[in-house]
């Protein structure tokens, strides 16, 4: 058995189900009740000279009735007419044989089918009265008040019941209706969401492909430029440096090519895929970024505090990695620094990455509300820095001064996100 919520609404009527049934059981009523009029008077009054004449109007009366036109919503001059036709011969059946009076029953559906209420109300009183007086007619005893009473009481019932389904049958329509409605919001509604979802997913995307260009291949093209313009500048004086910077750029592009694939196939950086975790790959990072500089030589060292605790999630890793990726290339290209430190440490419910240099340091208000991009100012890696770690939960912080150098702390929690 189900609860509250499973069962059917208390009252109402499933139009189509009525639809169905009701002029079925109507129609078979009305020839039931033809046929058994017509059987009674063949076997009570045989060989009376009305009798061709009653067979005819009943066989007439069966016909207008099959012939009918389906009930509208509203009457036209041919249901009238027919209506009219059916209900004439049938009183004429009435007149000449009372037994024929109780075919009114389904001849009250039809009318309350056929015409408007007023109108049918009329129709059944005229039935009910047609009734009444044959019933009187075929009583041995004269007037009964029982058969005086029972047909308005039958016609009373009968219609009452027939008013009010339809009244439901209306009443289930129109909520059938509503009900569509809200189905037809709500679809719509998905829709929209649906929609919306693809927009914010295309933003999304887009903003994880921009900032895995910038921390991979534009990072990657401004160091071979950067050595490509100093070995030019040494081509003639000194051979041998020259060669050593093209050579590194040469590493440097086949190093790019790598991220490519592997940016095209979202795997992890190339530096995480080799093995030996973050730790590693920091150390490399910051070794080849020693050795890669070029005439602007910064050295860079790297420093890891503690362990982690548990295995540190690929996500977290890798957005470590480019932040740190990133912020070495600020300092490359912008900090006119001579040294710089990458120091991870582990504080077991968070990691911390501070990346610090001796440039000429900045002033961290003129980037506006963090994230934000300023044309001039320390290039456009900060506003990708700080979306990686808010993607994990966690803060970016910049501490600067003109003359001063740069700390750069990404925090990330190593719980997970609720």
């Amino acid at each position: 058995m189900g609860g509250e919520g499973e069962r059917e609404p208390q009252g109402l009527v499933d139009p189509a189900g009525t639809e169905r049934w009701l002029p079925v059981v109507m129609h078979a009523a009305f020839f039931l009740l033809l046929g058994a009029s017509l059987a009674r008077f063949l076997i009570r009054h045989p060989g009376e000279p009305r009798t061709p004449w009653i067979i005819a109007l009943s066989a007439a009366l069966a016909v207008l009735y099959v012939l009918g036109p389906a009930p509208g919503s509203r009457p036209t001059p041919r249901r009238l007419a027919w209506l009219g036709g059916v209900v004439a011969t049938w009183m004429v059946l009435v007149v000449l044989a009372p037994s024929f009076a109780w075919c009114a029953v389904p001849l009250f559906y039809t009318g309350l089918r056929t015409l408007r209420p007023r109108a049918a109300l009329v129709l059944v009183g005229v039935l009910t009265a047609f009734v009444v007086t044959a019933q009187v007619e075929l009583s041995p005893d004269g007037f009964d008040p029982n058969l005086v009473l029972a047909p308005p009481a039958v016609a009373a019932i009968a219609t009452a019941v027939f008013v009010q389904m339809q009244r439901q049958a209306d009443r289930q329509r129109q909520l059938t209706d509503q009900q569509r409605e809200l189905i037809d919001d709500l679809l719509r509604t998905r829709r929209e969401l649906a929609a919306t979802e693809r927009r914010e997913g295309t933003l999304a995307e887009r903003q994880r492909l921009s900032m895995e260009i910038h921390d991979t291949l534009a990072q990657g093209l401004s160091s071979q430029q950067m050595l490509l313009q100093a070995a030019d500048r040494v081509w003639a004086a000194d051979p041998g440096a020259a060669r050593r910077h093209v050579r590194t750029a040469e590493s440097i592009a086949e190093r790019n090519l790598a991220e490519a694939r592997r940016f095209v196939h979202d795997l992890a950086p190339a530096d995480l895929a080799e093995g030996g975790g973050l730790d590693a790959a920091l150390r490399t990072l910051a070794a080849r970024e020693s050795a890669e500089s070029g005439s602007g030589s910064v050295e860079v060292r790297c420093h890891i505090d503690g362990a982690p605790t548990t295995p540190l999630p690929d996500r977290v890793g890798s957005a470590l990695l480019r932040i740190a990726q990133g912020a070495l290339a600020n300092v490359r290209e912008h900090a006119g620094a001579t040294a710089a430190a990458l120091t991870l440490t582990y504080l077991g419910d968070q990691v911390v990455l501070d990346i610090a240099d001796d440039g000429r340091g900045f002033d961290p208000g003129a980037l506006g509300a963090p994230g934000a991009s300023v044309p001039g100012v320390r290039g456009h890696g900060l506003p990708a820095m700080y979306a990686r770690v808010r993607q994990l939960g966690g803060s970016l912080t910049v501490e600067s001064a003109p003359g001063e150098g740069t700390v750069l702390s990404a925090a990330i929690p190593l719980e997970p996100l609720p």
